[in-house]
């Protein structure tokens, strides 16, 4: 089974590192989790806080990276997860992940991001001319970025699938598994 690589890092969302990581595991793919460094990766949890207008941020798991972004051939890798979390922040700024994501966009790879991931993609101009959907409030990032927001929980857009939070990742996941088994987009 090919290969699939997911960039997070520090402030990643757990929900959305481990399920793709054990889902795409289950399907007999071999997954890597890069990130700026090869170290030990403070994985969070967000949670709506009664009161709060936004979510609340948690510490949650560790989990290791596999490599740094700097030893990653993306030709290596038939797909790629970019997941939220407050990560996407600072990975935006990282040149080893945006060229490890212009790889896949620009060989039409799948590519599967989730919530706050749109802050990192929309910057490279990667969403340009694309629908996506994202967290909500993310979606002036993708509008900036020349993409289109779609306020639904999942967008299929050629090689791309993309969700808006948790309660989307088993289709998600299915969408991006039926793009690494085919190449073929499933119906959304």
């Amino acid at each position: 089974m090919p290969k699939v690589l997911i960039t997070t890092g520090d402030a990643g969302e757990v929900l959305e590192v481990l399920h793709p990581y054990w889902r795409l595991q289950e399907e007999g793919h071999e997954v890597h989790i890069a990130a700026p460094s090869r170290k030990r990766l403070q994985l969070v949890a967000h949670d709506g806080a009664a009161g709060f207008d936004t979510f609340t941020e948690k510490p949650a798991h560790t989990w290791p990276g596999d490599a740094a972004f700097g030893e990653i051939d993306p030709a290596d890798y038939a797909g790629l997860v970019v997941p939220g979390g407050r990560a996407p922040e600072y990975l935006r700024l990282d040149e080893d992940f945006r060229r490890i994501v212009r790889h896949f966009f620009d060989r039409d790879k799948p590519v599967a991001h989730i919530s706050h991931a749109a802050v990192a993609l929309a910057p490279l101009g990667v969403l340009a001319g694309r629908r996506t959907t994202c967290w909500p409030a993310c979606a002036p990032d993708v509008q900036a970025g020349a993409g289109t927001f779609v306020d639904e929980p999942v967008v299929l857009d050629g090689a791309m699938v993309s969700a808006q939070a948790w309660h989307a990742q088993a289709p998600w996941m299915r969408h991006f598994v039926e793009l690494l088994r085919s190449g073929v987009p499933a119906a959304v």
